[in-house]
């Protein structure tokens, strides 16, 4: 291998453990899942690292160093042979904690700097589907987690409301919307049971399949009285940390028809 002086660097943020980013590096299934239908990894030194594009490239490699979960190093090239053969590059993935997500340091390293400019939009654009492939595995179901916050604030006893708060939401949760400025689940229970007095009756419920990408779910709702007869509707912004809890809350209501 000639000598690698050639770097391309990517730094990207993901909403998750690193101990679940680290799986999704070195774990086949996952990997596929990243990468494509068929693409393999056996994480361990020596081990074969094959990726097959969607569209039919086959690249492959060789695991050369690997320290649970932070980081993994391997070969890469293309069977073709095209625009570099198997060997000819190395790439380097470190994962460190950042807030409650990841940070992912990508190096790839090259002899020559025409084809490491090749690989620029390539990486942007993988590790970006890397980041939406985890943080969706993560937030698996966002339409529980937005009925279980359109529930809560359905319930008229304080100790039922609370314990559904409790189950999704962060202690430190926020909520803005045209009527309110809310911050922390004691604000928030208290103005939520203040609307239950002043509007008896009402109830929230989600229209649609909730909208999720890297920790932000969009939500359509709608307000009914107790007749059930729609009062007021329109969209929720929520952001959930990696550990699947409503970090905050932003409502917009929809203009009238």
């Amino acid at each position: 291998m000639s000598e690698l002086s050639h770097r391309l660097d990517r730094t990207v943020v993901i909403q998750a453990a690193p101990e679940t980013v680290f799986l999704f590096i070195t774990d086949s299934a996952r990997w596929a899942k990243w990468w494509g239908a068929g693409s393999t990894i056996d994480a361990q030194p020596g081990g074969a690292v094959f990726i097959r594009y969607p569209n039919g490239v086959e690249t492959s490699g060789e695991v050369l160093e690997v320290e649970s979960p932070k980081r993994i190093s391997f070969t890469y090239g293309y069977k073709s042979g095209t625009p570099i053969p198997p060997g000819a590059s190395t790439v380097t993935i470190q994962l460190e904690p950042y807030g409650s997500g990841t940070r992912l340091n990508l190096t790839h390293a090259f002899g020559d700097p025409k084809v490491r400019d090749l690989h620029v939009q390539g990486w942007r654009f993988q590790l970006s589907v890397f980041a939406n492939t985890v943080a969706d595995a993560v937030h698996a179901n966002p339409d529980a987690l937005v009925d279980g916050w359109y529930h809560a604030w359905s319930l008229t006893g304080d100790a039922e409301r609370r314990t559904a708060f409790a189950k999704i939401a962060d202690l430190a949760v926020t909520f803005r919307d045209r009527y309110s400025c809310l911050d922390g689940i004691e604000d928030i229970l208290a103005h939520v049971a203040a609307s239950q007095v002043y509007m008896p009756g009402i109830t929230l419920k989600r229209k649609g399949t909730a909208r999720h990408c890297q920790g932000m779910v969009v939500s359509e709702w709608a307000a009914a009285g107790p007749d059930g007869k729609e009062l007021i509707s329109g969209t929720s912004v929520l952001t959930v940390d990696p550990g699947g809890r409503i970090h905050s809350v932003t409502g917009l209501v929809s203009p009238a028809m």
